[in-house]
């Protein structure tokens, strides 16, 4: 099989480094003289500085180029996903499509692979997630992720031919419970930044990961998700990376919240989209989701950190 990457930021950049090593991979920018400049000094000098691009990646930007390939990897933000799969529909039709974002689309409530099937109603729908820093990958550093994948056969075919040296996967048919685990755990992400940001301790963080988790339990276990899902690499795994490092946007995020600094508008934070879908969908549904609700808040300035620490603080005692 074949692959390209459409998409060449930071972590379709680190795939297709990732993948590489297996043989060609086409990498598709958006953006023309950004593939220029990447094929010249063989470097995404914007989102991965110092990290060599293999001979054996292809870079265009030509989407008909791109799409020759029989696996199509999306590494394009969640709430641009179903713009670029309707300004490519008629190309994407009938492939293997697999989605490499996180989050719920705000428009919807709905996650990636649920937009692939409603856009592209012939595609090979399938979701790549899990914890994962595009520069570890790209460096070659150990990760291992979740396939996600309805069709059984296909989620193992493209286990086999998306596994790499350094990239270790692990597949699922349960694509709401991939989905959820991935978008919410942004959510508290932001939140876990925000305490630690504003001085609150570790402790404070540890509460709020917990208690996030099993806000997110309950409402994947709702949709219809597998409890095992959730309490693997693409539920508490990527919550326990994300809510941990300053690697993770969402959680920088938090971090300037708490600490009341400006944060660089250009880089996207899926959490915030997320956390205010799950705020209406909780509205909507009268799903009790304190702690997503409370983020979309504070992520729309809404609440200071105090009112939102207090907001939450001041619920009713309950059992665990």
């Amino acid at each position: 099989m074949s692959v390209s990457v459409l998409g060449s930021g930071a972590f379709g950049t680190a795939l297709a480094i990732s993948l590489a090593g297996k043989g060609p991979v086409t990498l598709w920018a958006r953006d023309a003289d950004h593939a220029q400049r990447m094929q010249e000094t063989r470097e995404n000098s914007g989102r991965l500085p110092g990290v060599a691009l293999s001979p054996q990646i292809s870079i265009t930007a030509d989407i008909r180029e791109a799409v020759e390939a029989d696996t199509l990897l999306l590494a394009v933000p969640m709430q641009k996903l179903r713009a670029a799969l309707s300004e490519h529909a008629d190309a994407l039709a009938g492939k293997t499509l697999v989605a490499c974002c996180k989050g719920i689309e705000l428009s919807s409530g709905l996650g990636p692979i649920s937009v692939i099937i409603q856009t592209i109603p012939d595609a090979r729908p399938a979701l790549l997630t899990g914890p994962s820093f595009a520069d570890d990958i790209a460096r070659g550093l150990p990760t291992a992720l979740t396939l996600a994948c309805g069709d059984a056969e296909l989620g193992q075919a493209l286990q086999e031919e998306l596994t790499t040296a350094n990239l270790r996967l692990y597949r699922t048919t349960d694509t709401i419970g991939a989905e959820l685990g991935g978008a919410l755990k942004n959510v508290m992400a932001i939140g876990c930044g925000a305490c630690i940001g504003a001085g609150l301790g570790d402790s404070a963080r540890a509460a709020l990961m917990t208690r996030g988790f099993a806000e997110m339990q309950r409402f994947a276990a709702r949709r219809g998700a597998r409890a095992d899902t959730l309490m693997g690499l693409s539920g508490l795994g990527d919550l326990v990376l994300t809510c941990s490092s300053e690697l993770s946007r969402n959680y920088r995020f938090g971090l300037s919240l708490g600490r009341h600094e400006n944060f660089d508008a250009s880089t996207t934070v899926e959490g915030v989209a997320t956390a205010r879908a799950m705020s209406d969908i909780a509205r909507s549904e009268e799903l009790d989701m304190p702690i997503s609700t409370t983020v979309a808040e504070l992520s729309h300035g809404t609440y200071s950190v105090t009112e939102a620490i207090q907001s939450l603080l001041n619920r009713p005692l309950k059992e665990e």
